[in-house]
């Protein structure tokens, strides 16, 4: 299992949702805003950025990265950045059953 991060544009937000929701089996995903800080020619700029936090199993990932690269895409400087992390393990709050994921 891995945690796919994804930074965008707030304004691609929509059209990335809408594509994500075309994957088959794909679980649920957490969203909210982010301030960065871009180091553009020697300085800092606070930026607006969204956040995608999705939790999927092997076999969805390069799926997921594909159509987030593609709907998030507008060809300017700031499109984002899309991370793959593994998972080690994950706990069900509510009941304590673990490794849920597999």
């Amino acid at each position: 299992m891995k945690e796919i991060k994804a930074i965008i544009k707030p304004s691609r937000l929509e059209e990335v949702i809408r594509a994500l929701r075309q994957i088959k089996d794909l679980p649920a995903m957490t969203v909210s805003a982010a301030n960065g800080l871009s180091a553009e020619q020697g300085t800092f700029d606070q930026v607006v950025k969204t956040k995608l936090e999705i939790m999927v199993p092997d076999d969805l990932v390069e799926s997921v990265v594909r159509t987030i690269q593609n709907s998030a895409h507008t060809g300017l400087a700031g499109d984002g950045r899309i991370f793959v992390i593994p998972i080690e393990q994950t706990v069900k709050i509510r009941t304590g059953e673990r490794d849920t994921h597999q």
